[in-house]
């Protein structure tokens, strides 16, 4: 299986569930690190019980307090984690682009998912069985490091949200939790180019798109980013992450 091919590819949206399961799993799963770091055996498990599915945009690919069935990755799309109030008041947690895997805490402790998983752009999502997880868990040492770093990662990047929410100005939100998405120990995938709006920039940073808006054109003021539509190229990755940092 090491030979699979990873090179890129758009969006599944002209096929089901069940064909992109059947027909593309080998070459969607073949682009994952850890994929590709398991022996043959483990390879074979992952592509007979593991599913990739197409969801439209504010489609939900995961359901707060439902069982955490599955540990999830992004193929293609953004998903964002976030929790819904009965009043209708929300918070996003993070946002997941191409590369990006999550979930693996709720399924290790077998515990309710604790927020919702929504697709803020239409996306193809890899899902990978709690069994088939639990399986690799306690059988493949490669798969066990890169849980470990995984786990490792998520809490700096949610340490790093609270600490940005709290502390920062409007624009070095914005300007930090587009960083994040460059993460490229979560996030291997994600180029200087990254296709996603003003206003989902805004949902990432828990404030409005115009709010957003301002906050980008500053940054493209000084030649950290350059914005068009539905889609941000970042031109300096350093002067992004850095940018704020001096409020702390």
């Amino acid at each position: 299986m090491n030979d699979v091919p990873d090179t890129p590819s758009a969006p599944l949206r002209d096929s089901t569930s069940e064909e992109i399961g059947q027909a593309e799993a080998p070459r969607l799963f073949g682009r994952c690190t850890w994929f590709r770091a398991l022996a043959s055996e483990h390879q074979t498990l992952v592509l007979e019980h593991a599913q990739a599915e197409y969801r439209e945009t504010g489609a939900l690919v995961a359901r707060r307090q439902a069982p955490s069935d599955y540990w999830i990755g992004v193929h293609s799309g953004l998903l964002k984690l976030a929790l819904y109030t009965p009043s209708g008041r929300s918070c996003t947690f993070s946002g997941v682009p191409p590369g990006g895997w999550f979930g693996e805490g709720s399924v290790i402790k077998r515990e309710l998912r604790k927020y919702d998983v929504v697709a803020i752009r239409p996306s193809v999502v890899l899902l990978v069985p709690s069994a088939t997880f639990h399986t690799l868990l306690s059988s493949s040492l490669p798969f066990n490091g890169f849980v470990i770093r995984q786990l490792n990662n998520r809490m700096g990047e949610f340490i790093a949200s609270i600490q940005n929410s709290r502390l920062l100005d409007v624009d070095a939100r914005v300007a930090q939790s587009l960083a994040q998405l460059f993460n490229p120990d979560l996030y291997p995938e994600t180029g200087r180019t990254l296709a996603i709006s003003q206003e989902e920039i805004g949902l990432l940073a828990g404030v409005s798109r115009q709010r957003s808006n301002q906050a980008l054109q500053n940054l493209e003021r000084l030649g950290i980013v350059r914005v068009s539509r539905n889609q941000i190229d970042v031109l300096d990755v350093h002067r992004l992450s850095a940018f704020g940092r001096d409020q702390i």
